[in-house]
């Protein structure tokens, strides 16, 4: 039995961040972690923040206590290896909480690794869904090794109870990333105002080619519609070299800003002053309706995610992609953002504080 927090030391939690996107969400929960009395926080990067050519992502985060090493020659050997290598670090920083969020393959290999452990493992966004994707059914692994839940909406919530978690481990706190958004997003200075397009383009397949065909079928649209176009990498899922050479060969020229990566306030001020969030990423389904932006999602990444109304999905279609940002920019609303919470950083904090360590947590049960 794991004793509960040691009365002269402060209880370690590690958070294990593999992309700038997960990390950007996470940047106001780990500020309340760290300012917590009796937390002490660990950061642990891996993945795409030890990949150069996707932009110098690890100088954002800001005091590393360690890194993990993520390669191979598929995602199942570097998410082996990762595992084996996280492992390890935990043991080194004696971690006491694990904390993960979303459904990237880096909080499997973290939530797999914790879990072997004996370490309590807290997943963030549990219960979410995104049918028929790889990623969907890793989070709904994380869930299951998880023994904390922090879901974000009522929905995801009842998901995490039918799937047999206690009720006592679960709590509804919104999203991260949503928390002061406002506050957070900074000034985009050189800008006008709804006057570009803003598009983050993912990787679904892992061909090259069928993405470098796809990132140009959607960029053609869109230069139709929008004089300026906003394009920020992508992330470094398979196939996302193919989207990255199109974006080198055709998003050239004055109509065109392109960046490799780009902090969290400054996406957050392009997101809410742009005319339109374009292509599949999950800040058109979370972030964008807090500031009224609206959304055209494209192709099945974000598929049966709950979304705000001025969320519009279309297909790998360059006739329905015209139509959807057309019908976009033409009004522009505050739409309800199924994803808000109430001082969710804090809860979180509080929660993971306060939480007893104990055979009751660790060893799981399903509940029905």
């Amino acid at each position: 039995m794991r004793r509960k927090t040691r009365a002269k030391s402060k209880r370690r939690i590690a958070f294990v961040t593999g992309s700038r996107a997960e990390f950007g969400l996470m940047r106001r929960t780990l500020a309340a972690i760290q300012a917590h009395p009796i937390l002490h926080l660990q950061i642990i990067a891996t993945g795409m923040h030890l990949d150069w050519t996707l932009g110098n992502t690890i100088a954002g985060i800001g005091k590393i206590d360690a890194t993990v090493p993520w390669d191979g020659e598929s995602r199942a050997v570097a998410t082996g290896s990762a595992i084996a290598g996280l492992a390890k670090t935990f043991r080194k920083l004696k971690t006491d909480v694990v904390l993960t969020v979303g459904d990237r393959v880096e909080a499997f290999a973290a939530a797999t690794a914790a879990h072997l452990l004996d370490i309590p493992v807290a997943h963030i966004h549990g219960g979410d869904r995104a049918q028929g994707q790889a990623d969907d059914s890793l989070r709904h692994a994380i869930t299951k090794l998880a023994h904390i839940h922090f879901p974000a909406t009522s929905k995801s919530d009842a998901r995490i109870r039918r799937m047999g978690e206690d009720k006592w481990r679960i709590h509804r706190v919104g999203s991260p990333g949503i928390e002061n958004i406002h506050d957070d997003a900074a000034q985009t200075p050189g800008l006008q105002q709804r006057k570009y397009a803003l598009l983050v383009l993912h990787p679904v397949d892992a061909d090259e080619q069928i993405e470098f065909r796809r990132a140009r079928m959607i960029l053609s649209a869109t230069k139709s519609v929008a004089n300026r176009i906003i394009i920020i990498y992508p992330n470094n899922d398979p196939g996302s070299r193919g989207i990255i050479r199109c974006w080198e060969k055709f998003a050239v020229g004055d109509q065109f800003i392109v960046h490799k990566n780009i902090s969290r306030e400054m996406f957050l001020g392009l997101l809410r002053d742009a005319s339109v969030l374009i292509g599949n990423s999950s800040s058109g389904i979370i972030e964008a309706a807090s500031f009224g932006t609206p959304v055209v999602d494209i192709g099945p990444r974000q598929f049966g995610r709950e979304r705000a109304a001025d969320v519009l999905h279309v297909e790998y279609d360059e006739r329905q992609i015209r139509r959807a940002l057309f019908s976009a920019t033409q009004s522009r609303h505050r739409a309800h953002n199924p994803y808000a919470g109430k001082k969710t950083a804090s809860q979180i904090a509080d929660i993971l504080a306060k939480v007893f360590i104990d055979n009751r947590l660790l060893r799981k049960v399903i509940a029905y």
